[in-house]
């Protein structure tokens, strides 16, 4: 079973950056799909970022241009790095990562990280 679990979450000032971290428990060169999402109160889980080996990454239009996700191989870690945070980027973030199993995927999600902008 492998374990994600992120860091990094937080309070962020309109226009300053936040980092999030998701470590792990499996080599990343297991996985397909590395991804970042969030739900913010009364609203769907949304993906923010994505990035997939020979795809490269992909971006909501909401965070194109602020945020940008890539991973650390020897840290065994996934990345968020926010900037020009908006009060609307308030939710909880979580990582997703997958692994693809013969015809199958077997997709992980790490716990959550509550991420909150205020003016």
């Amino acid at each position: 079973q492998v374990r994600l679990v992120e860091s990094g979450g937080g309070l962020g000032q309109p226009g300053g950056s936040l980092r999030l971290s998701c470590a792990a428990s499996a080599s990343m060169h297991s996985f397909n799909v590395m991804a970042w999402y969030r739900q913010a109160p009364g609203k769907e889980r949304e993906l923010v970022a994505k990035l997939r080996d020979g795809a490269g990454t992909d971006y909501a239009d909401a965070v194109k241009g602020r945020f940008t996700i890539f991973r650390d191989f020897d840290r065994g870690t996934i990345y968020l790095h926010m900037t020009s945070l908006k009060p609307e980027d308030t939710a909880v973030y979580y990582c997703y990562a997958d692994q693809l199993l013969g015809g199958d995927t077997l997709a992980y999600w790490g716990q959550g990280t509550q991420v909150t902008v205020y003016s």
